[in-house]
């Protein structure tokens, strides 16, 4: 037995204003979304069209969407769980000054710029829902 991949699926009020935050701030693409109530699939992003889930990817890491109602109809268990997290996700790259200098003006920063003791150059923002998210790069 293997574990082949992983992919999160955060909760989301606005699954639409998070995918536009994933792409213009952060440069994720859009792979696919399902449109809301009528589980029609799209595979390029419309403003127009609400969305209850959605999936982006940048490099080899996806990351999904879905709106709070309808992950709450699939799993009652997180009906009464608040958005957000109290986790981060971490995603290695290349180029995580360059990535920094293009969003700290535009994103909240948690964490700054900077090397850690185990040698990789990171820093923590937070996203549109309240998900903390780590961009690291060997130093």
């Amino acid at each position: 037995m293997a574990i082949n991949k992983l992919a999160p699926n955060l909760m989301v009020e606005d699954v639409n204003s998070t995918v536009e935050f994933y792409q213009e701030v952060l440069g994720f693409e859009f792979v696919m979304g399902v449109i809301e109530e009528i589980q029609e699939v799209l595979t390029s992003y419309r403003k127009d069209r609400l969305l209850d889930y959605a999936m982006v990817k940048f490099g080899d890491v996806e990351i999904m969407f879905q709106a709070k109602r309808s992950l709450t109809d699939a799993i009652p268990a997180l009906k009464d769980k608040e958005i957000g997290g109290t986790f981060t996700l971490y995603m290695e790259l290349d180029g995580v000054s360059e990535l920094y200098a293009r969003v700290k003006d535009s994103v909240t920063i948690i964490k700054e710029l900077h090397t850690t003791f185990y040698g990789m150059q990171e820093f923590y923002i937070e996203d549109c829902n309240g998900y903390l998210l780590t961009f690291a790069e060997a130093a």
